[in-house]
């Protein structure tokens, strides 16, 4: 498996609009290994991590960088803060609550098997703001695929 990364300054977002976001490709799937977030702002902004269903409007499409410039492309996408929110699936039960500092933030970790996004351009994992205003943040996601 190769590794990818991506990463961007998000827009606010919010609890329908992912902040930042990673889908698999048609017959490729993922598997998330890390995601950080910090907050760029002064307020206080909780996140958490949900399964996506649907691609809804995603934003910009992120670049992906290879850790192994060997390595073949990515196939999957990672996607800055969405416009028109696609469907929430399961709550993975990460969450964070990032203080009113800019650089208060979380890096989220997913041990040796990593968080499995299925093959399907529909399929992802992202972050959307748990409760309240969101926030714009500093993000980036590692994945294997």
């Amino acid at each position: 498996m190769a590794r990818y990364s991506a990463g961007a300054k998000t827009s606010a977002g919010s609890t329908t609009l992912p902040l930042i976001s990673l889908y698999s490709a048609a017959a490729v799937g993922a598997k998330i290994r890390e995601i950080g977030v910090t907050n760029t702002t002064s307020t206080a902004v909780d996140i958490k991590l949900v399964r996506l269903t649907t691609a809804g409007t995603q934003g910009t499409g992120l670049t992906e960088a290879k850790y192994d410039a060997d390595a073949a492309a990515a196939s999957c996408t990672a996607f800055n803060t969405h416009s028109v929110g696609p469907t929430v699936g399961d709550d993975l039960g990460y969450r964070a609550s990032l203080g009113a500092a800019i650089g208060s933030g979380v890096i989220w970790t997913f041990g040796d098997q990593g968080i499995r996004v299925p093959v399907g351009t529909g399929n992802g994992v992202g972050v959307i703001v748990e409760n309240g205003t969101g926030q714009a943040c500093q993000a980036y996601i590692i994945w294997d695929e």
